[in-house]
């Protein structure tokens, strides 16, 4: 089995990212409401997948708030907080769907201490951000209008749903020197069909789920799909991936790498699953390398 054959099967350890202990109650509703008002399911099912789930900041985060300079930004009408610590060459943290700029934390620290600046931000609909449902194309706005303020973009950290939204800002013409995605998604419609089936929706109302999604962006599924708009993307880039993630699987990232026009490199984690490769000393280190060597490059590729 290749890695392309792989990431279009279902992964059923895509569908734990779903589950909770209303669960089964809600799949026996999706399977009811399914076949006596489909429309309904789908509109409902929809409004579910667009809503990001909201957790508490841990004190950690509160404390790495406390450090850095806030600064609010309006984007479409909504009001985001972006954060900056240190000066220097930005680099910008994007965070996955729902979550916050400071689960890349770990990230600060190492950075500031090698010269850069970092830069990071609340999407719409997550963390301290207004609540409400929210798209990947506004997602990738409010990714463009943190990175607009920082300009020159020396490097870009992104995890899970985060590296499809910096996938789509790239390919729409953002520029960073060097690129890591943490844990990224190759396509999205596994995920939507986990959580189709997650909520014991029928096909058809899966169906109609999507082409509700579709008419709101404006566009299809695959304008998202990191894998198909990798080959037109040229910087260097780190991917990386722990064998164990249980929401996005590790063939994700391999295939995201293999498709990439630019070099890209692969680091492959054991044990740390889909958030705790997030505040790994060894993956914080690699990433950081990474783009401090770009840099270096370009400075020696100068002189």
């Amino acid at each position: 089995m290749t890695d392309r054959d792989y990431v279009d099967l279902m992964n059923s350890t895509i569908v734990r990212s779903y589950e909770s202990a209303a669960m089964p109650l809600l799949r026996v509703g999706g399977r009811v409401l399914s076949r006596l008002a489909p429309a309904t399911a789908a509109r409902v099912a929809a409004r579910l997948f667009l809503t990001p789930p909201r957790h508490p900041r841990p004190p950690a985060e509160i404390a790495l708030l406390e450090r850095a300079h806030a600064r609010p930004l309006f984007v479409g009408g909504r009001r985001l907080e972006m954060w900056k610590w240190g000066r220097g060459p930005a680099v910008l943290l994007v965070h996955g769907w729902g979550g916050r700029g400071t689960q890349l934390g770990a990230f600060v620290e190492p950075l500031v201490a090698r010269g850069f600046s970092v830069v990071t931000f609340d999407a719409p609909g997550h963390g301290v951000a207004e609540p409400g449902l929210v798209t990947i194309p506004e997602m990738t706005a409010a990714l463009r209008a943190v990175a607009a303020t920082q300009r020159p973009l020396t490097g870009l950290i992104a995890h899970s749903v985060g590296a499809t939204v910096a996938t789509r800002a790239l390919y729409e013409g953002l520029h960073a020197d060097s690129v890591v995605l943490v844990a990224p998604a190759a396509e999205l419609i596994s995920p939507a069909a986990a959580f189709a089936q997650t909520l014991g929706l029928s096909r058809r109302v899966a169906e109609l789920m999507r082409e509700r999604i579709e008419q709101r962006v404006g566009k299809p599924w695959s304008a998202f799909d990191v894998a198909t708009l990798a080959p037109a993307l040229s910087a260097p880039l780190l991917v990386v991936h722990d064998r164990e993630d249980g929401e996005v699987p590790w063939q994700h990232g391999r295939l995201v790498a293999h498709s990439w026009a630019g070099p890209a490199d692969v680091l492959e984690t054991q044990g740390l699953g889909h958030r705790r490769v997030l505040r790994d000393p060894g993956v914080v280190a690699a990433a950081v390398a990474f783009i401090a060597s770009r840099v270096e490059a370009a400075i020696a590729s100068v002189g």
